[in-house]
């Protein structure tokens, strides 16, 4: 086709991309496009660190199409209009664009290629199996990792996983008429955040310095990945949810070595693609339990509760050190994240969806797919979810994961001078070893909100009504 037009959304890296790759071998020239969507933008608060970690990718993407000829067309609107605009401006005879499974995108991109009038050409690019390429023998969707994850082993041997590298050698990617430049955050409508403080490096040369520091320790992973004070996960999750690291390089990579690690940060790549397929196949997710019968659950309403969950004051020393980690950092580790889902809904009776609510607003890496499927795991509402009746108990996690307090300290300087024998459970010192300790129980932190005791008989009850 002489035009093409390629429309980057979740994918900002110019190498191994599918839509990008297929323009450059259909097309005599290509445009380039990124649109902050205002429909999105309008409901994030005023400093977002996902909208500067998108800037800052969006400027190494731009550096690199420029080095090829092109450049990158930044448009700030509702894509409805923008991209019909743009198509008509240059003349666009496709568009291409790499596939969103979110139910929203899914409508939106619907609307914009009615809209469009012209040839819409989408690739898979985000997940390495997608729809209906993994079902079960009876042609349905698999509800169940395990099976699913052996469907999807299967058919990945049976897959040349090739990556979709552009080739820029015969210079078809396109100049707009007029020179365009990135907006700044203050002309998006946000404010500077802390993001460069957390030392997170950004765009595609930040995911791979973080993907070649994981490799050295990746052999290590399935000892290290539940410990949330050890260097033990690969801290590419934001960058595989705004694509400046292709999930085809990972598990490429994870497939071809021999190590446990290796097999089992794997697993975790295919529970993101499970996940996937869930909303895929039940975009009913969204809103509303898995299992229908759990949305019978009457969830405690206590407002002061959910916000000493969601500021880190509850009294459980590492359920309130994971809280601050995420308001701090706009991270957490994946170990805390279900000790912090199930201590929402399991110990407080809080309503799932709040606390998904709450993640969608704070996490860097959030991910509808992966965020729903989590929570919902959490409160047992979901697919293949944790049991109804297993609680996990905060202060044993904290026992067991966080054996030396260390994360603890980090997060909760009240507790600092507290000894291993008191930091998981810091209300059982007496006034004494408060005092010699600088922290009075009520006072400078807080006493639990709940007994986890009491809570469990009180969650186990509230699950066999909602299941009579």
């Amino acid at each position: 086709m002489p035009t093409g037009l390629v429309w980057f959304r979740r994918d900002l890296r110019s190498n191994d991309h599918a839509a990008l790759h297929n323009a450059l071998q259909e097309c005599e020239r290509v445009f380039c496009v990124f649109i902050f969507d205002t429909s999105i933008l309008a409901h994030l608060p005023r400093a977002d660190r996902r909208v500067e970690f998108i800037l800052l990718a969006l400027q190494e993407l731009d550096a690199a199409l420029r080095e090829n000829g092109g450049a990158l067309i930044v448009r700030h609107g509702d894509p409805i209009d923008e991209i019909p605009r743009l198509v008509a401006q240059f003349g666009v005879d496709a568009v291409y664009l790499n596939r969103d499974d979110e139910p929203s995108a899914i409508d939106r991109d619907e609307a914009v290629q009615q809209r469009a009038s012209t040839n819409w050409r989408t690739f898979k690019d985000q997940v390495i199996f997608e729809g209906h390429e993994v079902l079960t023998q009876m042609g349905k969707p698999f509800s169940v990792f395990t099976p699913y994850k052996n469907a999807w082993l299967k058919a990945l041997s049976q897959t040349q996983l090739a990556p979709h590298f552009a080739d820029f050698s015969t210079h078809r990617l396109a100049l707009p008429p007029q020179a365009e430049r990135l907006p700044t955050l203050a002309e998006l409508g946000f404010e500077t955040t802390d993001l460069k403080n957390l030392k997170l490096p950004t765009g595609m040369r930040g995911a791979q310095i973080l993907f070649r520091d994981f490799i050295e320790r990746i052999d290590d992973y399935a000892e290290t990945r539940n410990f949330p004070a050890t260097k033990g996960p690969s801290y590419l999750s934001a960058h595989l949810r705004f694509g400046t690291i292709s999930i085809r390089q990972l598990v490429t990579y994870a497939q071809a070595q021999p190590s446990r690690g290796a097999h089992i940060w794997l697993s975790e790549l295919i529970w993101r693609d499970f996940y996937h397929a869930i909303l895929w196949h039940h975009p009913g997710v969204v809103g509303h339990c898995f299992k229908p019968q759990y949305d019978n659950i009457r969830w405690d309403d206590a407002p002061h509760l959910l916000a000493a969950w969601q500021h880190g004051n509850t009294g459980y020393p590492l359920v309130d050190a994971a809280m601050r980690q995420l308001l701090q950092s706009g991270y957490m580790h994946n170990r805390l994240r279900m000790v912090v889902a199930s201590f929402l809904t399991k110990d407080l009776g809080a309503d799932w969806r709040l606390g998904e609510a709450w993640f969608a607003e704070k996490l860097l890496d959030f991910d509808l797919a992966a965020n729903n499927g989590g929570w919902q795991w959490a409160a047992s509402t979901g697919c293949d979810a944790q049991l109804w009746f297993r609680i996990f108990n905060p202060v044993t996690q904290s026992e067991n994961f966080d054996a030396q307090g260390k994360f603890i300290r980090r997060y909760v300087p009240e507790l600092a001078k507290v000894d291993n024998k008191f930091i998981h459970a810091p209300w059982k010192m007496n006034t004494q070893e408060q005092l010699r300790c600088g922290v009075l129980i009520g006072r400078d932190y807080p006493a639990p909100v709940i007994d986890h005791a009491i809570a469990r008989q009180c969650t186990l009850a509230r699950y066999k009504q909602a299941l009579s």
